[in-house]
């Protein structure tokens, strides 16, 4: 295992970062979007996923994530969601999207195409103040990309989840 993917704080969250392989957009259409946030709610139902925070923008999530074997959920996640999107990519007719993920899949990976990016650069969460600025920059992202002028507007995202009246895509876990 390479050092990049390890969690050498299991104890704590960690912010991470998943991206798509040259960051091609995946998450473009809803149904994308749902796979992963139906095997977030997966991980955290059977395999002790704690989820603070997340956001899903068209090439990449963030996400404040915790768990006992963090790095085995992450890994497990990526290769369960892969084989869906991939699936979910071809029956909406992207072939566009599927040869740029055959065309820039690493030599080393067994599969045809390759979603995920390598690696999902965990930050451990030391404190209260490091959550918030990691809540506040993940929530912000859509914001800073255009994509809409306020945080809680973005569907994929846990930002809005505290908005009275609210239905939230995912809930979150409390931050004790």
């Amino acid at each position: 295992m390479r050092t990049r993917y390890r969690i050498h704080e299991s104890d704590r969250a960690h912010f991470i970062t998943s991206t798509i392989v040259e960051w091609l957009p995946i998450f473009g259409s809803a149904a994308c979007c749902d796979i992963l946030v139906s095997s977030l709610a997966h991980c955290r139902e059977h395999k002790g996923l704690k989820i603070y925070g997340w956001v899903i923008l068209d090439t990449h999530c963030h996400a404040v994530l915790a768990a006992a074997d963090l790095s085995s959920v992450l890994r497990d996640l990526k290769s369960y969601t892969a084989k869906l999107l991939i699936a979910q990519i071809a029956a909406e007719g992207r072939e566009w999207l599927l040869n740029q993920l055959r065309h820039y899949r690493a030599a080393h990976k067994p599969n045809e195409y390759q979603i995920w990016q390598e690696g999902s650069h965990p930050q451990a969460i030391l404190s209260d103040e490091i959550m918030r600025q990691k809540l506040e920059y993940l929530h912000n992202n859509p914001v800073k990309r255009g994509m809409v002028s306020s945080p809680e507007h973005w569907r994929y995202s846990s930002a809005h989840e505290w908005l009275p009246g609210a239905v939230p895509v995912l809930r979150c876990d409390p931050w004790l």
